[in-house]
């Protein structure tokens, strides 16, 4: 599988994480959705950060070729959010995930990234199937989901996750 660092859709950049991107990290895990939605990362300082970077981040791109990425805006190299494709314990699929932080939602990035990642997965990354999870309080991630093609498939539990989650799936056009 070919690495790809950057990806581009009309109003943004996808980069990979870097140790540099630490401080955004932390301030976009702890934003009050990412707590209540994904949980607590237990990322309280930029060193934490830079250690989350360097043991799951890094060695991810390194394993699969595909990761996680910061999500920027070309006008302002603004960073607003994160997307990623991981491959995760449980999941008979990779899956995508995104979050932004609290002042850049409902603005069209998390569709417009995680589309592009998307098309990255299966016509970069050679993905047959992506999958999407969320917890049934989270509606708006489901909404974007839905609205990325992926098909509501069943309730799942994964090991390490205290809550049921709902599990989608999009297959390879």
């Amino acid at each position: 599988m070919k690495k790809k660092v950057i990806f581009e859709t009309e109003r943004l950049f996808l980069k990979s994480v870097k140790i540099e991107d630490a401080h955004f990290i932390l301030e976009l895990y702890n934003s009050p959705k990412f707590l209540q939605f994904v949980g607590d990362r237990n990322i309280k300082v930029v060193e934490d950060a830079e250690k989350h970077i360097r043991e799951k981040f890094l060695p991810h791109y390194e394993t699969h070729g595909f990761g996680s990425y910061i999500i920027a805006r070309k006008s302002d190299s603004k960073k607003v959010g994160n997307v990623g494709i991981s491959k995760r314990d449980g999941l008979a699929a990779p899956d995508i995930g995104f979050s932004l932080l609290p002042e850049f939602e409902r603005q069209g990035y998390g569709f417009e990234s995680s589309k592009r990642l998307l098309e990255a997965g299966f016509h970069e990354f050679g993905l047959a199937k992506i999958s999407a999870i969320t917890i049934k309080e989270n509606i708006g991630s489901q909404k974007l989901i839905e609205k990325l093609g992926l098909q509501f498939k069943s309730i799942i539990q994964l090991p390490d996750y205290h809550e049921e989650l709902m599990y989608y799936e999009i297959e390879k056009p």
